[in-house]
């Protein structure tokens, strides 16, 4: 189990967005691209002790929409669909990670694909496509 952030993560922006009071999240950019993740902690956790599935959701859309934002080089855009399987279970104390990778790309649409990790041992994989606003 992980218990502190990992080197190279800093802070999110912080705004009085929804994401800046479920987290905090941190973010980093290198060689592999774009990583967004959390520390969990008890308020992240349901009545049986495990992170909350909608966390981990909504960490998925944060990350995967922020990439498809620099994709697009900061268009509007907005999930169209969002699919989750969830593969295990996370607690208070974990660090919990999403990367991801945008796999095919229209006119209109993007289509993306993630994994959210506890120490690269996947818990989550999600699959969604963004719509570029303003764009037929």
């Amino acid at each position: 189990m992980s218990t502190e952030v990992p080197a190279g993560f800093k802070p999110a922006a912080s705004s009085e967005t929804f994401e800046s009071f479920v987290g905090p999240f941190y973010e980093k950019w290198d060689d592999n691209g774009y990583a967004c993740g959390f520390q969990a902690a008890r308020h992240h956790e349901n009545h049986r002790s495990v992170v909350h599935g909608g966390m981990l959701f909504t960490l998925a859309d944060h990350t995967l929409g922020y990439m498809v934002g620099e994709r697009t080089a900061g268009k509007p855009c907005a999930t169209i669909t969002l699919n989750v399987d969830y593969l295990s279970g996370a607690r208070s104390g974990d660090w919990i990670e999403c990367t991801g990778a945008i796999t095919r790309e229209t006119r209109s649409l993007i289509f993306i694909k993630g994994q959210l990790s506890i120490d690269g041992e996947p818990v989550m994989t999600a699959s969604g496509v963004w719509k570029k606003l303003g764009e037929d």
